[in-house]
């Protein structure tokens, strides 16, 4: 596909999702700027005083936001960082100093392994290696009989790329002490950390406070614009607000980042339980949508959900399932699904994958609403 080729399949998908009167997810990104400034304007008010000045190199509505993930958090400190893989970068940098071993424990899934092209040892002198490659947390029994030597344990709350997948409290409250017994400082990759409180049946100040140091994302489960924190003891924020400094986080204004954050924590954070809830509905139907749909073969990944968001495998070709996603949106103004991959590590062969996010736009779809769909989409596979 040529680069104009993929220009003009974006604006369809663009217009499609846009055209839908029904769709599991609304997201800000598949807005136009007028929008997103309309909403913006619209919020901010409710978060913070319209009339203070503009934040300068981090004061201001900035400070503010750090203050009020801290005080969510539980931790002494918090510093706004203006992307999750900086925030993380410097976290395990620091660790890593404190720690004396530059070497990090964490998931081959995880998202530093997957997505950020090998950032960890290219631009920090890290080294990563993984206690399991199995799809879900490394158990306490893996951590602590690893062969060798590590000074930070990473773990992704929730795995993404298997599936959003979180352990019980008990396995998580289990692994950090395997690392604890082994010395190492515990990090948490908390960029979707809001919604993990229904399945780990705990608080977020109780989640945090197992681990040295915990990054969560404004964007992601919350709707901000962009943006994320780095939460943890006082003196790791002072250290980390200098290595914001050297990698190029020290912007000079993100006043709109910062005040969208505080929308989201205000408007969204409360509402994620319902969306979790909901979740278990909505794949439950899709699963007995495929079934009924005499699809031979399918998976709903995991089943029930651990959050509002999950995964579908199907055994078609991506190209072939973004076309039937796109026709069902366009010919009868149902999104169902959105983007699919294949060729993705721990997939079977021939079989892709989708995201399924279910938000406040999902809360209005039944069982019998998913069922439908799922069979109008398979009708689309032909």
């Amino acid at each position: 596909m040529t680069a104009n080729d993929e220009q003009e399949q974006r604006r369809r998908r663009q217009a499609a999702w846009r055209g839908s009167h029904r769709v599991l997810e609304r997201r800000g990104m598949d807005g136009t700027v007028g929008e997103g400034l309309a909403a913006l304007a619209a919020g901010a008010g409710s978060v913070h005083d319209p009339d203070s000045a503009v934040d300068v190199y981090g004061n201001g509505v900035v400070a503010d936001l750090e203050r009020r993930v801290a005080g969510l958090l539980g931790t002494e400190a918090a510093a706004f960082f203006p992307t999750g893989t900086m925030a993380q970068q410097v976290a395990l940098r620091c660790w890593a100093e404190r720690t004396g071993d530059a070497t990090v424990a964490l998931h081959p899934l995880a998202h530093p392994e997957l997505h950020e092209n090998g950032s960890l040892g290219t631009v920090s002198g890290l080294r990563t290696v993984h206690p399991t490659a199995a799809p879900r947390m490394p158990s306490a029994e893996e951590v602590r009989e690893f062969p060798e030597p590590f000074g930070t344990l990473m773990l992704e709350l929730p795995l993404r790329d298997a599936g959003f997948v979180l352990p019980t409290w008990d396995e998580l409250e289990e692994t950090v002490a395997a690392a604890r017994e082994r010395d190492a400082v515990v990090h948490l990759d908390g960029a979707r950390l809001w919604e993990c409180t229904e399945h780990l049946t705990r608080g977020l100040q109780e989640i945090a406070a197992l681990a040295d140091s915990v990054y969560v994302s404004f964007y992601k489960s919350l709707g901000g614009l962009s943006g994320a924190a780095l939460a943890g003891p006082a003196t790791l924020v002072e250290e980390a607000r200098v290595w914001r400094h050297r990698y190029g986080g020290q912007v000079f204004q993100q006043y709109p980042a910062a005040l969208s954050a505080l929308i989201g924590l205000e408007k969204e954070l409360p509402r994620l339980p319902s969306y979790v809830a909901h979740a278990k509905v909505v794949a439950g139907a899709m699963a007995e949508g495929f079934a009924q749909a005499g699809v031979a073969w399918f998976r709903v990944r995991p089943e029930p959900p651990h959050t509002h968001q999950f995964q579908v495998w199907l055994p078609y070709g991506a190209e072939a399932l973004d076309e039937a996603s796109l026709r069902q949106a366009e010919e009868t103004g149902v999104t169902l699904f959105r983007r699919w991959t294949e060729g993705t590590t721990g997939l079977p062969p021939g079989v892709s994958v989708t995201e399924v996010t279910v938000a406040e736009a999902g809360l209005e779809w039944s069982a019998e609403d998913v069922r439908e769909a799922v069979a109008g989409f398979v009708g689309y596979l032909g």
